[in-house]
């Protein structure tokens, strides 16, 4: 089948025999063309070739895809590979194919920090002499990739807590890992009227998308949860800015939930928060807090305390507990926000309650730790 490249230079050959053109304007021409082709292969066509088996390198007996708003992850029998989509958003732009590289390079980068033998390498998906794509050729890029070595799913902590096969030592082998690579990090210039006006402006913004309609969310579940941050940042403000003073803000993780943590002999954290660098400067006891509520939410409350109790032994922080139900309040109250964000989706009745029960399951969360210590 002749591609709309091949038409668009057809009129150019009938001007021009190609016995005339000089080296120079060939090489122009074939570089045009093969951009021609790269815009004409949009993500579907991404998506289909990476979808089959034969598509890989290595041998596998199927392809596993796991589609979210910014990526899509597809699964052989021993890697990973993550591509990004071309979407733009006001926290991160990924319209462009340089854009795309550079994050995938960030990707590896920094989640080598704590997963340093998952994250391979970065690797291209180009366009075939004989046409069509190729992972890992030589041709014209199209798209790039995160490889991976892929975790076995049995090993991961959201894995684990549905079977309830979490130990104790578990916890803490994984929280001492954890303090390690806190008290390796770099303390983070900031001044304390930054850091609370970040959650201020945090709070607010996360109210405004929870008013919309489409949100489902009920105005007399949201306004206590908002009202109950609000007063603990006025009334409370020297917990966070000691943290700050006390240099305890850090370049960290950012995205620290039980399906971001393998339970192996020498724990293994990966997907940190790769595109957006603010939101990875966090207090090591707000990384803690988000990954107590998350097991909260997954029936295992108990884990957040073992945890912290092992943080504390381990480094000789102790953040006041006003502060961690703060912390926890404010992240439910995210959590809620990012459920509620998937009812923009063109998403069936069923997806629609699922995302709406979600959303209201961290709101009563965020309420109970909002009104717990505003005072």
């Amino acid at each position: 089948m002749e591609t709309a490249a091949r038409k668009r230079w057809s009129s150019v050959s009938d001007l021009v025999p190609t016995h005339s053109l000089r080296k120079t304007d060939r090489s122009h021409m074939d570089l045009h063309r093969a951009r021609l082709r790269n815009r004409s292969i949009d993500l579907r066509a991404k998506v289909a070739c990476l979808s089959r088996p034969a598509s890989y390198p290595e041998a596998t007996s199927a392809v596993e895809v796991v589609q979210t708003h910014m990526s899509c992850v597809f699964l052989t029998d021993r890697h990973a590979y993550k591509l990004k989509k071309p979407v733009r958003y006001d926290f991160l732009d990924f319209g462009t194919l340089e854009a795309r590289r550079f994050d995938c390079l960030e990707e590896v980068r920094l989640n080598r920090r704590l997963a340093p033998d998952v994250y391979l390498d970065v690797v291209p998906l180009s366009l075939a002499p004989e046409g069509g794509l190729l992972l890992g050729g030589d041709g014209e890029v199209v798209e790039w990739l995160v490889r991976m070595r892929r975790l076995p799913k049995q090993f991961m902590l959201d894995h684990a807590i549905r079977e309830g096969r979490v130990a104790r030592e578990d916890i803490r082998r994984f929280t001492l890992a954890l303090a390690g690579f806190y008290r390796g990090c770099d303390p983070v210039a900031m001044g304390p009227g930054e850091y609370r006006q970040r959650f201020e402006r945090d709070v607010r913004a996360n109210h405004r998308a929870l008013s919309a309609p489409e949100s489902g969310v009920a105005p007399v579940l949201l306004q206590p949860v908002t009202a109950g941050q609000l007063a603990f940042l006025e009334r409370q403000a020297p917990l966070l800015d000691r943290r700050v003073t006390q240099r305890r803000i850090v370049e960290g993780h950012g995205d620290l939930r039980p399906e971001h943590i393998c339970l192996a002999p020498a724990p293994i954290f990966i997907d940190c928060l790769e595109f957006n660098r603010e939101w990875r400067l966090v207090d090591p006891a707000d990384e803690l807090a988000y990954l107590a509520l998350e097991c909260e939410c997954a029936g295992a409350p108990w884990i957040g305390e073992v945890a912290f109790e092992t943080y504390r032994e381990a480094t000789g922080d102790d953040p006041p507990e006003a502060l961690v139900d703060f912390y926890k309040a404010y992240r439910a109250t995210l959590r809620a926000k990012l459920s509620a964000w998937h009812l923009k989706d063109p998403v069936d009745a069923a997806e629609r309650e699922k995302w709406i029960t979600r959303a209201h399951c961290y709101l009563e969360l965020a309420s109970r730790y909002s009104t717990m210590r505003a005072d």
